[in-house]
């Protein structure tokens, strides 16, 4: 008798997952990516900005999370990290063409390429230049592939081999700009939970 009522238990729960709608995507049409190219330029006319939040990193076996302090400056940057559990911390900086990350056991390491450098270092595969545009909800190129949610805010970019999935937006600001942005590809995962946004 427990094992049919548990059976039963089973079958409805699968009948009420299958009711559940997928999530709303939208193909783009024009009044979207009108829509989504006036939030691209106001966002442009603003180079300046900051985002404090948490961030995973993950290579499909190895993998970690913390807290990220992101200070955007034109194409500049300051990008903290710190993983609270093993009281480790990096700092990623960008003046001009140069790029140094700090806080590694060996010193510090410099180059011109941040992708390069955080991959050489720690292993992680992320891609910081485009990841700027993306955290803000913007495209980092024209070839990028949109899709939209009901709500008309991005749902699904791809660009570069990479999926960016928007989970959740901040609509007090002006224009919106997310709290929940999923970077992956392949076994790669760079997953932003954005706490605080700010202007510099």
């Amino acid at each position: 008798m427990r094992a049919l009522r548990e059976s039963l238990l089973l079958s409805l729960i699968l009948i009420v997952a299958a009711c559940v709608p997928p999530p709303v995507r939208r193909a783009p049409d024009v009044a979207l990516m009108q829509a989504q190219a006036a939030r691209e330029t106001a966002l442009a006319a603003r180079p300046d900005w900051s985002l404090s939040g948490k961030i995973a990193i993950s290579d499909g076996k190895d993998g970690g999370s913390g807290r990220i302090d992101w200070k955007q400056h034109g194409s500049d940057f300051d990008i903290r990290l710190s993983a609270p559990v093993t009281r480790q911390s990096w700092r990623l900086v960008r003046e001009g063409r140069r790029v140094r990350l700090e806080g590694l056991e060996g010193g510090t390491l410099q180059g011109t390429d941040a992708e390069a450098l955080l991959y050489q270092a720690l292993g992680w595969l992320v891609p910081v230049d485009a990841l700027a545009a993306w955290a803000r909800g913007a495209r980092a190129s024209s070839d990028a592939q949109l899709e939209f949610g009901a709500d008309g805010l991005p749902s699904l970019l791809t660009e570069d081999g990479w999926s960016v999935e928007y989970r959740a937006w901040d609509s007090v600001g002006d224009p919106p700009r997310p709290k929940k942005v999923f970077a992956s590809q392949g076994e790669s995962k760079v997953r932003l939970s954005v706490d605080r946004w700010g202007e510099q």
